[in-house]
């Protein structure tokens, strides 16, 4: 490697930051770790490391943060793991597509510029041709479908990892959602989940326009979007909050055991969403609820003109409520708990 390169595997959070760029195509590529590893520099914020050999069991994990510009913790987290797989210090194998989402947004401390990046995928942007995140959007599909169109072809060699940090405490600090695919969840994802020490899974029952539910769908990963925290700036992070998922990351990317004794999570279904449909939008949760808070049968959540929101089941808990939404976008998730049934069916 040229020590330019050096300096962007070192640092790749600080380098994307600073906009360096490769100054030709071959800074763009080269050998680290010994000459283990094989990298390329493919657009700002989305590099390609693979193994020196790869065969055709050799699994593929995008491993994504920094969709929301502002939720920096597992941005962080990514950085210093593409730091250790460059020296060495982590073994690499798989081939691993590690992508830094809305830079801009990210350079300008805000959660988006113009529309929110993951309501954007699926072909959603074009409904927004003018916006800033539209191009994004376009660009990351399209690393998303060359990285895995060079995937293995056997089951569970696929698999997607989108992080983020939540807006709102969690009565589960640390949560996945998972895209509805039409299938059962499978076994494998609860058991790396598992091993993350993540708490709790919310399951998508129908497809959706963020990051993951276009890899499940498009690309047919495994994926999942992840909940490590709350929101907070670039250098504010105790990153030893994460550092059960921090590990497990690192033992799927070097292909080690899992850990033993791990507790499954407890599983919550969507049941209902909340739409904000104009500016007369009233939500009736205090913003310091938090995420997965219950509520009863027949409360009130929100209204809109005639429209309103009841709670219909005996127990709904409330996941992403933010009335600060555009009209048109979801304003919350209601979910009820179904750990027994989808843990006995997973495949």
């Amino acid at each position: 490697m040229t020590s330019s390169a050096e300096a962007v595997l070192a640092d790749f959070l600080g380098a994307t930051l600073a906009g360096t760029r490769p100054a030709d195509a071959s800074q763009a590529q080269g050998a680290c770790a010994n000459d283990t590893v094989r990298w390329q520099w493919l657009d700002e914020g989305v590099l390609l490391l693979e193994p020196a050999r790869v065969s055709e069991t050799t699994p593929s994990v995008l491993l994504s943060a920094g969709v929301h510009g502002d939720e920096t913790a597992p941005i962080e987290l990514l950085a210093k793991i593409v730091a250790d797989l460059a020296a060495g210090r982590l073994a690499l194998a798989c081939r691993v597509l590690v992508v830094l989402g809305n830079v801009a947004a990210m350079r300008a401390a805000m959660r988006y510029q113009d529309d929110d990046l993951n309501r954007l995928f699926g072909g959603r942007h074009a409904r927004v041709p003018q916006s800033r995140e539209a191009p994004r959007a376009v660009a990351l599909e399209a690393a998303a479908q060359r990285f895995f169109a060079a995937a293995s072809t056997q089951p569970g060699r696929r698999w997607h990892l989108d992080m983020h940090t939540a807006i709102r405490a969690s009565a589960f600090e640390q949560f996945a959602l998972l895209p509805y695919t039409g299938g059962e969840p499978t076994r494998a994802m609860f058991d790396w989940l598992a091993d993350a020490r993540i708490a709790a899974v919310l399951i998508h029952t129908e497809k959706g326009a963020t990051y993951s539910s276009f890899t499940a769908d498009h690309c047919g990963a495994t994926a999942c979007t992840l909940e490590l925290g709350k929101v907070r700036p670039f250098g504010e992070n105790d990153l030893a909050r994460f550092a059960n998922a921090d590990a497990a990351l690192r033992r799927l990317l070097a292909g080690a055991t899992k850990t033993d004794n791990a507790l499954l999570p407890r599983v919550f279904t969507v049941i209902g969403q909340i739409t904000k449909q104009s500016d007369a939008f009233a939500l009736h949760v205090a913003a310091d609820v938090p995420n997965f808070t219950p509520f009863a049968r027949d409360t009130v959540l929100a209204e809109d003109g005639a429209y309103r929101y009841v709670v219909a089941h005996d127990e709904e808990r409330i996941v992403f409520p933010n009335p600060t939404v555009k009209p048109g976008l979801r304003a919350g998730l209601l979910v009820v708990e179904t750990t027994e049934a989808t843990l006995a069916a997973l495949i």
